[in-house]
């Protein structure tokens, strides 16, 4: 009889998406595609000293925008905020606390400037996720997160769960935006 590999599996629903769907859309992905923006007062990431959110946090030439409490309805977001959100409070700030890797926070980021530099972000932050998530095992899957997280009774294998949920809802959010850039951004065709 096999048994029933939970850590493969919960790895296998990430990488199938990202293998399959997700990195073959963020091919090619343009600085024009990744600050753009489809309204007016969208939250981004900008050159330090040109936003007017209320917040800009990170520490680099670029920050990235937000406020507390978040306004409602929420400002629309770019590919650059929504990768950058991604990268560093979806994936990094949880390879911080869970799998060594260095403290990570929106205050402390240095936010890419282009499209190629988050891609490379993104890239670097999946690869320690995932090294992380394989080198817990299965029976590492079981054990609590504890107090790095809000809800610190919830398993291990729980929080992979909503980080891949996360990852799916957000780059599929970029791959929208990429498909209303493209059809916005169209060369005119032939009249005829």
């Amino acid at each position: 009889m096999n048994s029933f590999d939970l850590n493969h599996s919960l790895r296998e629903q990430w990488e199938f998406h990202w293998n399959h769907q997700v990195r073959a859309r963020l091919q090619g992905l343009t600085d024009d595609e990744y600050f753009w923006s489809p309204v007016p007062d969208a939250w981004s990431a900008r050159p330090r000293g040109t936003s007017t959110a209320p917040i800009q946090a990170g520490s680099g030439a670029f920050t990235i925008n937000f406020a507390y409490p978040e306004p409602v309805p929420a400002p629309f977001t770019t590919i650059a905020w929504r990768l950058g959100h991604v990268i560093v409070g979806v994936l990094a700030a949880r390879n911080a606390s869970h799998f060594g890797a260095l403290p990570a926070s929106y205050d402390s980021w240095e936010y890419a400037g282009s499209a190629a530099a988050a891609l490379d972000q993104l890239d670097t932050q999946l690869d320690v996720w995932l090294a992380g998530v394989r080198n817990l095992g299965d029976e590492g899957l079981l054990v609590p997160v504890g107090d790095k997280e809000p809800y610190p009774e919830l398993t291990m294998a729980d929080l992979v769960l909503h980080i891949h949920r996360e990852l799916i809802h957000h780059l599929s959010e970029v791959s929208l935006l990429r498909d209303l850039y493209a059809h916005t951004h169209r060369a005119p065709g032939p009249v005829g």
